[in-house]
């Protein structure tokens, strides 16, 4: 039996459904068929006080945010003996992020030893083997590790070294007018960082000058987002003596060393240019202001979970300056995102135990059956692909794997020491448990059971190196899947997921990873000039969309995401009219609205988005999605489906000639 203080807390909001009462019947669908499906939702539903943004992921994730409160309390309450080490796990954690005394009591102490650390740095050996060890504990800085499957041996784990080290969102805010205002914000931002630490108000105002100019040099050395997609372009092999003769200046053994992997046979670089320029730089800059480099990194990344002044400091910055949010979420809802991503699987064993019934995951596996065998028919068909380029296409596709719900094991953090009174010793101890793991297990066999996203997450991923779709259970809910709603509904919300991670393996990368998920060159010079010149009329179409004046979305750093909404939309439409021809009982109207229009209508409902221009415009400079409003309209005018539908014809503001429709699976 749950203690007590758990029972109050499980009263969910309502699941976010497919409404009618969503949509604004005054519009015309021709004229601006977002409007005609989500303008009453649009009008109705501005952003809260606490969120940047506010659409169908965020009510659904809201919701689930509220059953993983009742979780929360439930563990914490248990003060003597847990009932199960996930309980135990998390309610500690839980528990050490609500007590606040202690906290408060704290301050910056948390922070003294890496502080005493920095300061006693005597070389550039030091501090990389310092570096190492930020890394391990998520604590930022000069370069992004990771341990993933080799991109070209995707049996075999590999270290990856990207780009990064920035403090601001993208190497745009460094170096763009248009973010003039957000720069100087940043530097005003460090220097009350720096003081509150204890630094003099001169003092501090000449690191965060020191800082910005480090950082601007990075991001000058940077690519720009939408070439990082391209994954040949940013694989580059190297033994560890080859990238020592390529950065001299950078002691990668000491660094590898302290990760103990300094025996590991290769690493792959993405960006070998960034490290040339930041060796430079490193050799350039005195060591001093890499050591007031590396304390606004440790304390930005420590910021989050200390004291109020610090916290609410970091807050005014990176939330409501850069994306407008006025205030902070609940503190407990904070927990459940820092929880999630420390301790992620613990908490998703306790919410599948409560909030995953075994049929949707059997109706789930039924519709992704439907819609690859749309997809399979398509490639065997497709008009501009050869017969070399498809068989291999084919076998590829029979390659496809998917999961849904939840792991079949559920990761062990026995090993993980977590404390009730120690809330930013937690965070750095699970950051640590996990790199240990990753780094453990570096040229050993990819664990193929293994899944990127907790269950509880509301999303779903296509993994290229595995072939794989995944469905968490989060999203398996209203309004993306709904075991009450007829199959239009479903076929356009749930189904355009599923034939969007479909589509991801035949993207403008995914399409670049072979049947075994191998990096590998296996389209025809031909077909591939085709696909190409497919994909650049998906860049032209997105890349004409104004969000904002003067903010319009990038073609190119969306293009895979927009490709993947078109094949998405188009396969799970051709996937609702076979359901509806072998059983024609369900082709009637609902609500005064056929089946197809329902399929749209649905597909536009999840989409609904309100913004706040500040995190618009972040978006729009980082993320790989177009923002909701053209994810509602930019499949459906490609699809001469749409214009038979709600009879929209030349001349309509929504229609657009075939010539112009993007379109390539």
């Amino acid at each position: 039996m749950l203690p007590r203080a758990a029972l109050a807390a499980d009263d969910s909001p309502k699941a976010p459904r497919f409404s009618l009462e969503y949509m604004d019947r005054a519009v015309s669908p021709g004229a601006d068929f977002y409007q005609f499906a989500d303008g009453a939702w649009l009008k109705n539903n501005p952003v809260p006080p606490d969120k940047s943004r506010w659409g169908a992921f965020n009510e659904l994730q809201e919701r689930n945010w509220q059953l993983i409160r009742s979780i929360l309390e439930s563990c914490a309450a248990y003060t003597a003996a847990a009932p199960n080490r996930q309980t135990r796990e998390v309610g500690a954690f839980f528990a050490s992020v609500m007590d606040t005394n202690r906290i408060e009591q704290l301050g910056f102490k948390p922070l003294s030893r890496d502080l005493k650390r920095i300061a006693r740095l005597r070389s550039t050996g030091e501090l990389f083997r310092l570096l190492a060890d930020f890394h391990q504990r998520s604590i930022g800085g000069l370069f992004h590790p990771q341990v993933e499957p080799d991109a070209r041996n995707s049996s075999i784990y590999a270290l990856r070294i990207a780009q990064g080290g920035l403090g601001l969102p993208d190497r745009d805010y460094y170096l763009k007018d248009v973010f003039a205002k957000q720069r100087e914000a940043y530097r005003a931002h460090i220097t009350t960082m720096l003081k509150m630490l204890g630094e003099l108000a001169t003092e501090a105002a000449a690191h965060a000058g020191t800082i910005l100019e480090i950082e601007t040099a990075l991001a000058r050395a940077s690519k720009p987002r939408a070439d990082l997609r391209d994954p040949a372009a940013n694989y580059h092999k190297f033994t560890i003596a080859e990238l020592e003769r390529l950065t001299p200046v950078l002691p990668w053994k000491t660094y590898l060393r302290a990760h103990e992997v300094d025996k590991i046979a290769y690493l792959v670089v993405g960006q070998p240019e960034f490290l040339q320029a930041e060796d430079g730089l490193v050799k350039k800059r005195p060591l001093a202001d890499w050591q007031v480099y590396l304390r606004w990194h440790l304390l930005r990344s420590a910021a989050p979970f200390l004291h109020r002044a610090a916290e609410s400091e970091n807050f005014a910055f990176y939330q409501t300056v850069l994306s407008g949010t006025p205030q902070p979420e609940p503190r407990w809802q904070r927990a459940a995102h820092v929880i999630d991503g420390s301790i992620g699987e613990a908490l998703g064993q306790l919410y599948v135990e409560k909030h995953f019934p075994p049929a949707a995951r059997a109706r789930m596996n039924e519709l992704i059956g439907n819609l690859k065998a749309v997809f399979r028919d398509r490639l065997q068909k497709v008009g501009w692909m050869t017969d070399a380029t498809r068989s291999k296409a084919i076998a590829k596709f029979d390659r496809f794997t998917q999961k849904v719900g939840t792991p079949d094991k559920f990761r062990d953090y026995s090993s993980l020491k977590i404390r009730r009174d120690d809330y930013w010793g937690n965070v750095q101890s699970a950051a640590q448990f996990e790199a240990h793991r990753q780094f453990g297990r570096l040229g050993g066999p990819v664990d193929r059971t293994e899944w990127e996203m907790t269950p509880q997450t509301v999303n779903a991923y296509f993994n290229p190196s595995l072939n794989e779709i995944v469905f968490p259970a989060g999203i398996l809910q209203p309004p993306f899947f709904d075991m009450a709603a007829d199959d239009a509904v479903n076929y356009g919300a749930i189904g355009v997921v599923i034939g969007h991670e479909i589509t991801h393996g035949y993207d403008d990368e995914g399409r670049k990873y072979d049947a075994d998920g191998n990096l590998n060159e296996w389209w025809t010079e031909a077909d591939g000039k085709q696909f190409e010149a497919r994909a650049q009329k998906v860049v032209d179409q997105y890349g004409s969309y104004e969000a904002l004046p003067g903010f319009k979305v990038n073609g190119r750093l969306t293009l895979g995401e927009n490709i993947a909404d078109l094949g998405g939309t188009s396969i799970a439409f051709e996937a609702l009219e076979r359901a509806l021809a072998k059983d024609p009982s369900k082709r009637k109207l609902i609500d005064g609205f056929t089946p197809e229009q329902r399929f749209f209508l649905s597909l536009a409902q999840i989409w609904r988005t309100n913004w706040r221009e500040d995190e618009l415009k972040r978006r729009l400079t980082v993320d790989p999605h177009s923002p909701g409003q053209f994810r509602a309209i930019g499949p459906h005018v490609n699809l001469e489906e749409f214009y038979q539908a709600f009879d929209i014809k030349p001349g309509d503001p929504m229609y657009r000639p075939a010539e112009l429709r993007a379109k390539i699976w």
